[in-house]
């Protein structure tokens, strides 16, 4: 069990390493999901376009189309989350091994950190994953309420009832969006998380290489600038 005491074993270093990691995944996702308006993200600008689905939707009399779109999206879902939980149970299976995994990096490493060090940074792995695995289960419930309120739009786009279960069934499709975006931002870090088990610069590095990944895709990427030329 991890404690107190065992906290105390990690270095300064470790401390300061898993802290930059930590606070990187928590600002990438705020910054992300709290864009200036001026440099707004991918997901920001795919959230408008999301709502403009609903409203299209209302129009059209056979919406195969729209109900194959949102069953795509849940596979997505599911994927990553099943992939998730077969990744969870091969990281516990090297928790239980913890003591060769010890042995393997200091043949590489100069690291002589004791076995317990070594189990919980795994077990910082199994907390990246675990949150994505709950982010991709709660991404796929969110799709299938959107799917439920889209099923009981009304087929007459002159119904009163139309625009208010549009909004409805968008502001689901956008939070469905925005839980997933957060596991595949925490599978990220996870995978960031393994650089540690070669030390503390590594996971530094490993860290902020992710955070520069995920900032271009969000902010600089060559899709985010074909959806702003679409929109004007």
């Amino acid at each position: 069990m991890i404690s107190l005491q065992t906290l105390s074993l990690l270095s300064l270093m470790d401390a300061a390493a898993l802290a930059v990691l930590l606070i990187l995944w928590a600002f990438m996702g705020w910054w992300i999901e709290h864009p200036s308006m001026k440099r707004p993200s991918t997901s920001f600008i795919m959230a408008s376009y999301r709502r403009e689905w609903m409203v299209q939707m209302i129009g059209r009399e056979v919406r195969i189309f729209d109900a194959q779109t949102i069953g795509t999206l849940r596979q997505s879902t599911a994927f990553f989350a099943s992939t998730c939980v077969i990744a969870i149970g091969g990281t516990l299976a090297l928790i239980g091994n913890a003591e060769q995994i010890a042995g393997v990096a200091a043949d590489l490493t100069d690291a002589r950190d004791p076995e317990i060090i070594w189990e919980l940074k795994l077990l910082m792995i199994v907390v990246f994953l675990t949150s994505a695995f709950l982010k991709f289960v709660w991404s796929n419930r969110l799709f299938g309420y959107c799917s439920v309120i889209m099923g009981a739009e009304p087929n007459d786009p002159d119904h009163p009832k139309g625009p208010q279960y549009a909004r409805k069934a968008a502001e689901l499709n956008i939070a469905a969006a925005r839980s997933f975006n957060r596991g595949l931002r925490a599978i990220y870090f996870g995978l960031a998380a393994v650089a540690w088990l070669a030390g503390p610069l590594p996971l530094i590095a490993a860290a902020s290489i992710t955070a520069v990944v995920i900032w271009r895709r969000e902010f600089a990427s060559q899709s985010r600038r074909a959806l702003l030329e679409d929109a004007s």
